[in-house]
């Protein structure tokens, strides 16, 4: 019924709008007053579209590289399937889930130190589509760190540079006969790259250690 009265009854003009001119001009711009292009040292992306490697941090003076550095069997690249062997306990489960992500790449480098330190840099860069798989990876890691069991069971502390990125150290581990096992870890993203930094030892690592790390890279980027 409502349909047949609407038929029946005159047309009505729109309401006016309540702005009168456009938000952009009728016409291009002429060349003089066209905004110059951002620079390339200032456009991130060119940065990060390139290769990635560059951006890592480099090695410690003193560092010696890892087995697979000596072996010649590490250009940069890490496979998703070794990257998350190294560092996760559900390596099937975080393989997929970076997969359904759509992960891109990701850079690393690694180093030993003293008679037992192990430090890893990993910069995981994800595709652009429906789904922000930078943020939502970080978000899913820095979402359980606080009270996984396969977390650090603190809420960590900030890292200076960075919006939303933490740094934490891990309670130690002890079996019997083996040395005790002490992990830091920091987490951050910026844009479509996540930044992942951990550090092993069998001595206690410092705050200051994994923080002024994860801000030496976070510059990087």
């Amino acid at each position: 019924m409502g349909y047949g009265i609407q038929a029946e009854r005159a047309p009505t003009p729109l309401a006016a709008l309540s702005q009168p001119g456009l938000g952009y001009p009728a016409k291009p711009l002429s060349a003089d007053r066209v905004p110059a292009p951002l620079p390339v040292a200032q456009d991130r992306r060119v940065r990060t579209d390139g290769d990635l490697r560059k951006l890592l941090v480099d090695r410690p003076k003193g560092a010696k590289k890892t087995i697979t550095d000596e072996l010649g069997l590490d250009d940069g690249w890490q496979p998703l399937d070794q990257y998350v062997e190294t560092y996760y306990d559900d390596p099937h489960f975080m393989f997929e889930s970076l997969s359904e992500l759509d992960l891109r790449r990701v850079a690393s480098v690694a180093w030993r130190q003293g008679e037992h330190r192990e430090t890893g840099v990993q910069l995981l860069q994800f595709r652009s589509g429906d789904r922000h798989g930078a943020a939502e990876h970080f978000g899913d890691q820095l979402m359980y760190m606080p009270w996984d069991k396969d977390g650090a069971g603190n809420p960590g502390d900030p890292i200076k540079g960075s919006r939303e990125g933490r740094y934490f150290l891990y309670p130690v581990e002890r079996k019997a006969g083996y040395l005790p096992s002490y992990r830091a870890r920091a987490l951050a993203v910026r844009g479509d790259i996540v930044l992942d930094i951990n550090i092993f030892d069998t001595v206690p690592i410092s705050k200051k250690d994994i923080r002024t790390l994860a801000e030496r890279q976070l510059e990087r980027l």
